[in-house]
């Protein structure tokens, strides 16, 4: 056989290897990947493995083990306690820790750290096209946590994973999470913190769903926006905890078409947002939408402004239910804990989400640390802000 079927403990060996010889190559073949190249490193799994296989990853530290990523489809997982790719100074083509090429790739409890290239785009991981699926990973210290291409039919999700420690370099604008002209993006359940100069999230994609997030600079963040949609599209920002640090490059915490018209639909929906600045004035969202088509609608429904800012004033679109507060009106955000506190006076004073803005604007979930999302049932009555609890 050109390759050994490996599992996590003998048993499973023994009874695959008679599975095996009495009945020739199965369809599908896991591949297990040590951090010192046994019984495989990540490259040659990567190299031997075909369509449909699954990669299970060690433990471990991984340095410099990059790879093109070329099969149609393709899961790799790290086993229990998550491994660490270090770029340790190499890339994958000039570009990536690992490059996606093309397919329909599941990757699921990895660490991307330290990528590095000449061009300052260097990235944890490089998603060229097909459909990328992201779970439980964490993205530290790289120029691009994870990068696209501009292909519109590429799908990203991305689930319960970390972006952070973007590196200080100057004039370099690192962002933790960068969406090319896509077709579908969505995050839920991810946290995003220390930026530094470009944006915790940036999404160029006709369709942008980020959910259930919390997007916190935080303590040594120095961001510009927290969230940049430059061209506008089909965008539902929702149930999300959105924070500026003091040290913030751009008083802007969401930005929405400053670049212009990319899609034909452009709609942008806010709601149930909790947006806090530490910095002495913010500009909590800033819209574009005489950049974009005629029928370009913004609509921001029952978020929480806290902090000194303007959030309607001198904005075009649709504002219901939507209330400023200070500081202290939070719980503990220290240790970030940012629902109301329990005596507020702006508990139960927003709006219903479904007559403001539809299905759409009704959340149904709840970020929870340290990552992840907890379900939501409708209250009795709604409080403004991302946090029912």
């Amino acid at each position: 056989m050109p390759f050994t079927r490996l599992h996590r403990n003998a048993r499973s060996l023994i009874a695959v290897a008679a599975c095996v010889l009495s009945f020739g190559a199965a369809r599908s073949a896991t591949w297990l990947v040590g951090p010192n190249g046994l019984p495989h490193s990540f490259a040659q799994a990567i190299a031997n493995a075909k369509d449909g296989d699954q990669i299970d990853v060690l433990p471990g530290t991984y340095k410099g083990d990059v790879a093109v990523i070329t099969q149609r489809r393709l899961s790799i997982r790290g086993v229990d306690r998550r491994p660490v790719f270090e770029a340790d100074g190499k890339s994958a083509e000039g570009k990536a820790i690992w490059v996606v090429r093309n397919g329909d790739i599941e990757i699921e409890n990895i660490e991307f750290r330290g990528a590095r290239v000449a061009d300052n785009n260097g990235a944890g991981i490089r998603f060229e096209k097909g459909r990328l699926l992201i779970r439980k990973c964490r993205f530290i210290d790289n120029q691009n946590g994870l990068l696209t291409a501009n292909f519109d039919d590429a799908e990203l999700r991305i689930e319960d994973s970390e972006f952070a420690q973007a590196p200080r370099g100057k004039g370099t604008l690192p962002h933790l999470l960068y969406v090319g002209r896509i077709g579908h993006f969505s995050v839920t359940g991810s946290r995003f913190h220390q930026g530094f100069e470009g944006h915790l999230i940036k999404s160029r994609a006709r369709v942008s769903r980020i959910a259930y997030n919390l997007i916190v600079d935080g303590r040594g963040g120095g961001a510009s926006y927290e969230i940049d949609l430059p061209v506008g599209g089909d965008a539902v920002i929702i149930g999300n905890i959105i924070g500026q640090s003091a040290d913030t490059q751009n008083p802007v915490v969401v930005a929405y078409g400053a670049e212009g018209k990319a899609w034909e639909k452009n709609h942008l929906l806010l709601s149930h947002n909790t947006l806090i600045s530490e910095h002495r004035y913010a500009w909590f969202l800033r819209a574009w939408p005489e950049k974009l088509t005629t029928d370009t609608q913004v609509l921001a429904v029952n978020n929480l402004t806290v902090g000194p800012g303007v959030f309607t004033l001198g904005a075009a679109g649709s504002f219901d239910g939507n209330f400023p507060a200070l500081m202290r009106m939070l719980d503990d955000p220290q240790a970030l804990a940012y629902e109301l506190t329990r005596d507020s006076i702006l508990r139960g004073r927003a709006d219903n989400p479904r007559a403001r803005g539809g299905d759409a604007a009704v959340p149904n979930a709840e970020f929870t640390l340290p990552i992840g999302t907890q379900p939501l049932a409708p209250p009795a009555r709604w409080s403004p802000g991302a946090l029912q609890r």
